[in-house]
């Protein structure tokens, strides 16, 4: 909109601020006559991007669909339709001619799992085992040193103990 030689921006949605045009941010005078355009970004934000993925059937698909275009520009109007960029056709008709199945497969990304040991579950459980055999000993043996300082307190002699050995 133009008023009195200055443009001026659109009125805004609700919640939404004022964007300045180009002539009111560089101070150019009324003699500059630009189009106003005003730039109202989305502001919704998705939470998490997710990675695309795409089946085997459907990169064969859109190869043979690729292969089949002749007349230039087919192949460019083939992947603005389905979204892809021409590395999608280069990596898959690689993996096409290394007859690699699982190359047409997503993968997951990041570190590969390491291969289980079969012993590990049994090793966990010798191990909890063992402390637990361990905490035992321990309380019996805190039972059988009360025992013995009880008797020497009551001076009951123990069948442990040598009987011509004393203290």
């Amino acid at each position: 909109m133009e008023h009195e030689g200055r443009l001026t921006a659109v009125a805004p949605a609700e919640g939404r601020e004022t964007e300045r045009s180009e002539v009111e941010r560089t101070g150019a005078g009324a003699t500059d006559r630009r189009p106003e355009v005003v730039v109202v970004a989305d502001p919704e934000v998705p939470e998490k991007a997710r990675r695309r993925q795409f089946s085997a059937e459907y990169k064969m698909r859109v190869l043979r669909e690729a292969d089949a275009c002749s007349e230039p520009g087919e192949i460019g109007a083939l992947l603005r339709r389905e979204g892809l960029y021409s590395s999608h056709l280069v990596v898959w008709r690689r993996q096409r001619t290394e007859g690699t199945l699982e190359g047409l497969r997503p993968r997951k990304r990041g570190r590969k799992p390491e291969p289980r040991n079969p012993l590990t579950k049994k090793v966990a459980e010798l191990e909890r085992k063992n402390r637990r055999l361990e905490l035992r000993l321990k309380q019996a043996e805190k039972i059988i040193d009360v025992q013995k300082k009880v008797s020497e307190i009551l001076g009951i002699q123990l069948g442990d103990e040598p009987k011509g050995d004393s203290e």
